[in-house]
């Protein structure tokens, strides 16, 4: 227990400086534990975090393009790493930010953990934690990592998109600017929800029609088609409602192209049968040959001057964070969002102590009797 006590102490005092050090108390010299690279305020951010964003950021470029070549890979994933630090530090000020407004995410922590094992085709929360575990993850890590995540979106919808106003002047603005854009062929835009009849028995999957017509009966009696979606749908969009995107004719399977070029928007079609499950699709949009009117077009437009507009006001709101936080960066590492004139962390290397302590009367522990 003293043991524990004394690394906990210590671990906590070297935590103002760049290493983490292993108590000379413990056994001879002091070695180095952990390299700190950032401090945000109270938080530190150690090396070991940086090189698993980094890995994480090479696992998310090559699965957002599985079939470029290595070359393109490489390309994408230095240009993006430029901003990795800088990005990691944001997380840290946004965590702080939503904790100095005291938000709690918790309630969208549970309901986010349960849409995963939807997802999943998990029976428990349990299975999940089983099944993060067994890909090496911690549990209590893993959703940290999502609370951390949802805490910054909170922050974010609050402190900047709340504060955003796109009056309908700008959306005319853009939509005759760009008219040559919204020259379409008929397309429609979809959403769906889906139940996974794979590996199932026929008893099974005659329980699972039964599920997707009383989906389908709830729609019909006017329930939210995005909501359901996000409760039941076994489809990879679930957790946004269930979006497919908008396809022209001749993209879709015949049965569904059938089903739901025949409907206007809003419409949704029957219970459709696919070799995979069933699906319910609604269809958000229809949009005839040609031009498409404003009036069609004008959540795609407002969506576009939204992202114009959300990522130079999220940049100014962080740059206030940091003139209001302390942060600071160790030598060697690329903050592309620094202020000018920041400190940086100085590099103190560990020294022996033998010696000293051959001259020096050698204290009580704390908590060690005199």
């Amino acid at each position: 227990m003293m043991k524990a006590l004394i690394c906990r102490l210590f671990a906590c005092l070297c935590g103002c400086g760049v290493l983490l050090l292993a108590p000379a108390y413990l056994g001879g010299q002091s070695t180095v534990v952990e390299e700190i690279v950032a401090r945000v305020n109270n938080q530190i951010i150690t090396l070991s975090d940086y090189e698993k964003s980094s890995r994480d950021l090479q696992h998310d470029v090559a699965q957002e393009c599985p079939k470029c070549p290595q070359a393109t890979l490489d390309a994408e994933y230095k240009d993006r790493q430029k901003n990795l630090l800088r990005d990691m530090i944001d997380q840290q000020l946004l965590v702080a930010r939503g904790k100095d407004m005291n938000i709690n995410v918790e309630t969208d922590l549970i309901k986010q953990l349960d849409d995963v094992r939807k997802r999943n085709n998990l029976a428990s929360i349990e299975d999940l934690e089983k099944a993060v575990e067994g890909e090496g993850v911690s549990w209590e890590d893993y959703k940290q990592k999502m609370r951390d995540t949802l805490l910054t979106q909170a922050v974010i919808r609050q402190e900047v998109s709340s504060h955003m106003e796109i009056g309908s002047d700008e959306v005319k603005q853009y939509y005759d600017a760009h008219k040559q854009d919204f020259v379409r062929p008929e397309e429609v835009e979809l959403a769906e929800i889906f139940l996974s009849t794979q590996s199932l028995s026929p008893e099974e999957i005659s329980a699972v029609q039964t599920k997707a017509d009383g989906l389908h009966a709830r729609v019909g009696k006017g329930e939210d088609f995005g909501g359901l979606a996000k409760r039941y749908s076994e489809g990879s969009t679930a957790k946004d409602g269930g979006p497919l995107g908008t396809f022209e004719r001749g993209q879709l399977d015949p049965k569904i192209e059938d089903a739901v070029f025949k409907l206007d928007t809003g419409q949704v079609t029957d219970v459709i049968q696919t070799q995979t499950g069933f699906e319910i699709l609604k269809v958000a949009n229809h949009y005839q040959a040609g031009l498409q009117p404003q009036d069609k077009v004008e959540t795609e437009i407002t969506q576009k001057i939204y992202e114009t507009k959300m990522q130079p006001a999220l940049r100014e709101y962080l740059a206030q964070l940091r003139e209001e936080s302390y942060v600071k960066v160790r030598p060697g590492y690329t903050d592309s969002a620094a202020v000018a004139g920041a400190t940086v962390i100085q590099e103190v290397a560990p020294t022996p102590d033998a010696a000293e302590k051959k001259k020096k009367k050698k204290l009580p522990l704390p908590g060690a009797s005199s």
